[in-house]
């Protein structure tokens, strides 16, 4: 398990317990964290689980692949930190991982 705290635009906190193997984004899912719609369920098939990956964190996360690359084309208001939630896979490794969302969603 590890601990995931997600943070609105608005500064509003949320600290969910996420599962080893699921996604960053079906933590939040699960736990109606507001802000990540999810519309293709996972798929890497939108972008409605942008989030920004906190500097620290970016190594840990992980490498952009193309598919998620190609598909945060089309996410509002793009950092270099942004990923899409739903390619994240939580591990130990990731307890304590804060992301933030986007001032467009939500």
């Amino acid at each position: 398990m590890a601990r995931i705290i997600f943070v609105e635009h608005n500064g509003t906190r949320h600290e969910v317990e996420a599962a080893n193997g699921t996604t960053v984004m079906e933590a939040a899912v699960n736990n109606m964290v507001p802000g990540i719609d999810a519309d293709c369920g996972g798929a890497c098939a939108c972008a409605t689980c942008h989030v920004y990956v906190d500097d620290v964190w970016l190594e840990k996360t992980g490498s952009i692949d193309s598919m998620e690359e190609s598909m945060l084309d089309f996410a509002s208001d793009m950092k270099p930190n942004s990923r899409l939630s739903c390619q994240i896979s939580v591990s130990d490794e990731l307890d304590g991982l804060v992301v933030t969302m986007p001032r467009t969603q939500g």
